[in-house]
């Protein structure tokens, strides 16, 4: 008798919804970050970010009145344990979505897993293989290895550099990027003479750049690579007395990297978002007024400069609450609303997603940008 009670209970508070209480007042977001280990200089701004940006949306009522429930692991870039924390996310916390990882390695190695757990994942990795070929579920907010490419090389031609040298750390986003630069510098008359892989704990790069020095026909280097080694790559090259054009990627956009460079960082020339240079930018540029709030509240709560890679995770936020605004909790509308987001704003660019672009951005997302003085400033010809 006590057993039939019990069951007709629980039948009227699902009728009213009261089962499950507790998960129906928040909604539940994961994100798998590098805020520990070698990648830290990309997790740790990422996850601060989502912290303070989690905490402004509750602190204003949450979204539709339901508070975020932000979840947070640790891979410490470690593709296993961000497999782990994949399936935990989605099968334990059952969340709506996850935000990350950190780095293109990790994402590849999750891309499959939230697939078929049918769970919108908002990579903040740059490897184009993410959404190339397009995932139904995946999607990343840092813009494409082959247009950041363009971007070098449309810059060595006005410079009047042919002839190159490609470096790379033996990561996911180092193995995609070569990959884009050794395919599309033949189509932009950029010739690679000299390639190297370098592995990703480096902590000594003066063997590769002696080997690649001797080589006379180069004239230019380009590094792609987000371990600490993008600062090595420019010590060595300047104890080794080589002056010649050093060219980093979009991994290269936090000023962490510099710092720790040093003076070796004076001229390295890369690619990357406009929230770097966001003092230059014009009052009513689009991206403006996000830009300069997200850097005041960014260096005001954390007391260090704002990075591309806190972007990265405040661009993938934005998204993913325009999308639940729109679809509620539900993970299928929450993928389908991210798809037809348009005329975006965020710290990358202006996002426009469709059904064949799960990144949403264009080539104009990109601005070339050098170090100066130890600061990052808008390059501009010589």
């Amino acid at each position: 008798m006590k057993r039939l009670v019990l069951a007709v209970v629980l039948v009227l508070f699902a009728s009213t919804g009261m089962v499950g209480l507790a998960s129906a007042e928040t909604i539940k977001v994961g994100a798998i970050l590098a805020v520990t280990g070698p990648a830290s200089f990309l997790g740790g701004p990422e996850a601060r970010t989502l912290e303070m940006l989690a905490d402004e949306v509750n602190k204003s009522g949450g979204i539709n009145g339901k508070k975020i429930e932000l979840i947070i692991k640790d891979s410490g870039a470690n593709p296993e344990k961000a497999i782990s924390f994949a399936k935990q996310l989605i099968e334990e916390e059952q969340v709506v979505a996850v935000i990350g990882p950190s780095t293109s390695g990790e994402t590849m190695k999750v891309k499959k897993i939230f697939e078929q757990g049918s769970t919108p994942l908002l990579s903040c990795a740059a490897a184009e293989v993410i959404v190339d070929p397009v995932a139904q579920y995946v999607f990343k907010t840092p813009q494409k290895d082959s247009y950041a490419a363009q971007k070098i090389f449309e810059t060595m031609k006005e410079m009047g550099i042919s002839k190159i040298a490609v470096l790379a750390g033996n990561t996911g986003f180092g193995k995609a990027g070569k990959d884009q630069l050794l395919k599309i510098a033949p189509t932009m008359g950029i010739e690679v003479v000299a390639t190297e892989v370098y592995d990703k704990k480096s902590t000594d790069l003066s063997a590769v750049i002696a080997k690649i020095k001797a080589n006379k026909d180069v004239q230019a280097v380009v590094n792609w690579s987000i371990v600490p080694a993008q600062a090595m790559v420019a010590k060595n090259m300047r104890q080794a007395g080589w002056d010649v054009p050093l060219f980093q990627s979009h991994g290269f956009g936090n000023i962490k990297y510099v710092e720790a460079a040093g003076a070796a960082a004076e001229g390295i020339i890369f690619p990357a978002g406009r929230l770097l240079v966001a003092d230059s930018l014009a009052a009513d540029h689009p991206q403006k007024a996000l830009l300069s709030k997200y850097i005041n509240d960014y260096e005001g709560a954390f007391k260090e400069k704002a990075s591309t890679f806190g972007g990265h995770g405040y661009d993938a936020f934005i998204i993913l609450m325009a999308a639940i605004e729109k679809a509620g909790p539900d993970k299928a509308k929450i993928r389908d609303e991210i798809e037809k987001l348009q005329n975006l704003p965020g710290t990358g660019g202006i996002f426009n997603f469709s059904a064949e672009d799960h990144n949403g951005l264009g080539i104009d997302s990109f601005e070339m940008i050098t170090v100066k003085d130890g600061a990052f400033v808008p390059y501009k010809k010589m």
